[in-house]
């Protein structure tokens, strides 16, 4: 077997020699004779080769010259091509850093509109809101520009910042809601401080609860996209587009296998995007107000409970007084078992329904209480 050398048996000849042979020393006198002469024909031969070469290009060069044929092939990228499409968006996308001495981060943004209004999460900026950290732009042009903070909104994990420019190569936006599953979709970012990243995949998936934080204040609950196009750290905020280049997501979490399956943290094909619709009513209260809000419809909810359902803590405060709930006839140790015709699991995806709808929008919530199911309508109203 090739690569193998221990044999038990002995030596193997190898597989280029056909069998041994003893060579004597006047085996090797005559050999070295008919090499000598074998050597002087064969350099002999060579310098007739090259004396004729060159005289036999001296001829040709008299008559006629050798022309040389070159081709060249040309491929048709359409507009409508992923290499169409990231040639127009990839100008209106930026890689923002964030830097307070020797912490910071980086990642991603995009365009809003002609006037410097860029579009990002608030997770990439966070250290410019709560430690006064400073922050840079830079444009796919190679061009950086000092940016501030318009606004941010921790719930939808959005923020809105601007640099001083008039003539900004703003974005389309999209409909997510017209999105389908199998549609074909684009990111584009700068994963780990790569700028101008391009991938390419499809909606693998819509309506995804993800959480990001710890339950706290902090934590950001989003109705998401899903999409096997891969996302990797520092595409945080940029867009997912589909293949008309319009925007139809923010690209803000990645799921990872974790340790348990061998501590890949990169991309594994499952990413999530903020749907455009929801970021779009964010930004505009943003760059209106510097501020945003969310519906809810005045609970507090359990989320250490291991039962089915969003369950309303049996303690008194769980329930706003005065609040949608309340006046539906919500109260203390309910669990919400549907919201909008939709099943509920846990708290967070009863969080994350509600925030897909708008302030003032009447919606049905199922829930049980000593084991008989109920229905109420109730309007939910924005938060403070």
């Amino acid at each position: 077997m090739a690569g193998n050398s221990n044999n038990p048996d002995g030596p193997v000849t190898p597989w280029w020699i056909s069998d041994y042979k003893v060579v004597t020393a006047q085996d090797v006198k005559k050999r070295n004779t008919r090499t000598v002469s074998f050597g002087i024909a064969i350099a002999m031969a060579l310098i007739a080769g090259v004396v004729g070469s060159i005289v036999g290009r001296t001829s040709a060069e008299l008559d006629t010259r050798t022309n040389l044929v070159s081709t060249k092939s040309t491929i048709e990228r359409k507009p409508g091509s992923i290499a169409g499409i990231a040639a127009r968006v990839s100008p209106s996308v930026v890689s923002i850093e964030v830097s307070r001495g020797n912490s910071g981060g980086s990642g991603s943004g995009f365009f809003l509109d002609n006037t410097g209004h860029i579009l990002t999460n608030n997770h990439v900026i966070s250290l410019v809101a709560t430690a006064g950290a400073s922050m840079r732009v830079q444009l796919a042009n190679g061009k950086t520009y000092d940016a501030k903070l318009v606004g941010r909104d921790v719930a939808y994990d959005l923020a809105v910042i601007k640099i001083k420019v008039s003539d900004a190569p703003a974005l389309q936006l999209g409909d997510s809601d017209a999105v389908q599953v199998g549609d074909g979709v684009i990111a584009i970012g700068s994963p780990l401080g790569l700028t101008g990243t391009v991938t390419s995949g499809i909606i693998s998936a819509k309506n995804r609860p993800v959480t990001s934080g710890s339950g706290t204040r902090e934590s950001s609950f989003i109705n998401a996209i899903q999409t096997d196009a891969a996302i990797n750290p520092g595409n945080s905020g940029g867009p997912l587009v589909d293949l008309s280049g319009a925007v139809i997501g923010v690209n803000s979490a990645i799921a990872t296998t974790g340790s348990a399956f061998g501590g890949q943290s990169g991309s594994i094909g499952l990413g999530f995007a903020i749907p455009i619709n929801q970021a779009r009513k964010t930004a505009d209260q943003l760059i209106k107000n510097g501020s945003s809000t969310y519906p809810i419809m005045g609970v507090s909810l359990d989320i250490t409970y291991n039962g089915t359902g969003a369950k309303i803590p049996d303690a008194a405060g769980s329930v706003t007084p005065n609040g949608p709930a309340e006046r539906a006839g919500i109260k203390p140790g309910d669990v919400i078992i549907e919201i909008a015709g939709k099943s509920v699991n846990t708290a967070d995806e009863a969080i994350i329904k509600v925030r897909s709808f708008n302030v003032g929008d009447k919606i049905k919530i199922k829930f049980k209480r000593d084991g008989v199911t109920r229905e109420v309508s109730l309007v939910l109203i924005a938060a403070k």
